[in-house]
């Protein structure tokens, strides 16, 4: 009976969702017409009173890890109950577009730039037929939050500029050979997401040289485009599924080991500066699974995406990861947990069902 019930939510045969007052991780999440809530690797934006969920849109079955359909939307004004908003940025039918069906389309992001009054998607992207070999990363823009967004073009970041502060004539090529290799070219970019400073300048966090080295880039003004400004941190460190956020005058990033689609162990950073340096904190996951799934050390089946901070609660941060299901798409799960931030670390906790009124007894009662 079980399985008929998962099976109709994710039809939507299952009849609108009746209104929820708490997080169920890596349960079924029906949307407001009793979906379950089609968005992976996604981010989300407020504004306007408005929180904006954007994901990768998935279908059934093996080939739902390629994108057949676009980027979804979804908008709620509480975080537990969301509005299909459609789809925000479609594939196209059209063989020589860079997102023509087929292609990859993972972890778009979207934010607002105020000085241009547009909204701009990030995403990871991969030419049809391609694999995983463009690494190339992509924008578009919209002038409607829920679009349609228009493709504006893909890069690979940085072409023809070394990281601040590198000396290529001192590096050694058992360092910095991928680093020099695409140098021309542009660097690589695969997992990644952006983040917007309170000063309004916008950065870009990706996988680069192979997955081996995170790559922070400096994006200009108009957030549509690489400095040539960016800094390489744990070079050789196997970093991907960046997600980051700002709290106490700090930067906390919270990323993920290459493992492909199976969970691991996550990893946490801080630094006083976008530009570094970097200390590692460990694992940031903390206590067992509720149900008694995985643990801590696998990330509890998850993988992070993206930290969204509570708007009108300074300080509260929830963590969002996703539970892969690679053979068939459409049924990955969400984990969205609950963040703390004690003795100079941040720290995750796995609480099961929880509510935004539990999140101050929930982030304090973090077990050792």
């Amino acid at each position: 009976m079980r399985c008929l019930l998962t099976f109709l939510l994710l039809l939507g045969l299952a009849g609108p969702a009746v209104a929820a007052d708490r997080f169920h991780p890596g349960d079924i999440w029906p949307d407001d017409q009793g979906v379950h809530i089609n968005a992976h690797g996604g981010g989300v934006l407020f504004h306007e009173g408005t929180y904006y969920w954007f994901g990768e849109h998935k279908v059934a079955g093996r080939g739902g890890n390629s994108a057949q359909v676009g980027v979804s939307c979804y908008s709620s004004q509480d975080l537990y109950n969301w509005k299909n908003e459609g789809i925000a940025l479609k594939v196209d039918d059209d063989p020589t577009s860079e997102i023509r069906r087929g292609c990859i389309i993972e972890r778009p992001k979207v934010i607002y730039n105020e000085r241009d009054k547009r909204f701009v998607m990030w995403f990871h992207l991969e030419h049809h037929g391609k694999g995983y070999a463009t690494a190339r990363t992509a924008v578009a823009i919209s002038s409607q939050m829920t679009g349609p967004y228009q493709f504006h073009r893909s890069y690979r970041p940085n072409a023809g500029k070394w990281p601040v502060g590198f000396d290529e004539d001192e590096a050694t090529d058992d360092q910095v050979g991928l680093l020099k290799r695409d140098h021309l070219g542009g660097q690589m970019s695969r997992d990644m997401t952006v983040f917007v400073d309170d000063d309004g300048r916008a950065y870009h966090i990706g996988s680069a040289e192979e997955n081996y080295t995170l790559h922070i880039s400096l994006l200009t003004a108009d957030y549509l485009d690489f400095t040539g400004k960016f800094v390489r941190i744990f070079p050789g460190g196997h970093n991907e599924a960046p997600a980051i956020c700002k709290h106490d005058g700090k930067y906390w990033l919270i990323a993920s080991g290459c493992t492909g689609w199976d969970p691991n162990e996550a990893r946490s950073y801080v630094a006083d500066s976008m530009s570094g340096p970097w200390k590692p904190l460990g694992n940031p996951c903390r206590g067992p699974h509720p149900s008694g799934g995985m643990g801590p050390e696998r990330t509890w089946g998850g993988q992070s995406t993206f930290i969204l901070p509570v708007h009108g609660r300074p300080g509260a941060f929830i963590a969002m990861f996703d539970v892969w299901r690679p053979r068939n798409p459409i049924d990955g799960r969400y984990l969205w947990l609950p963040v703390s931030f004690e003795d100079g670390r941040i720290l995750v906790t796995h609480p099961g069902p929880w509510s935004l009124d539990d999140l101050d007894a929930v982030t304090n009662a973090v077990s050792p």
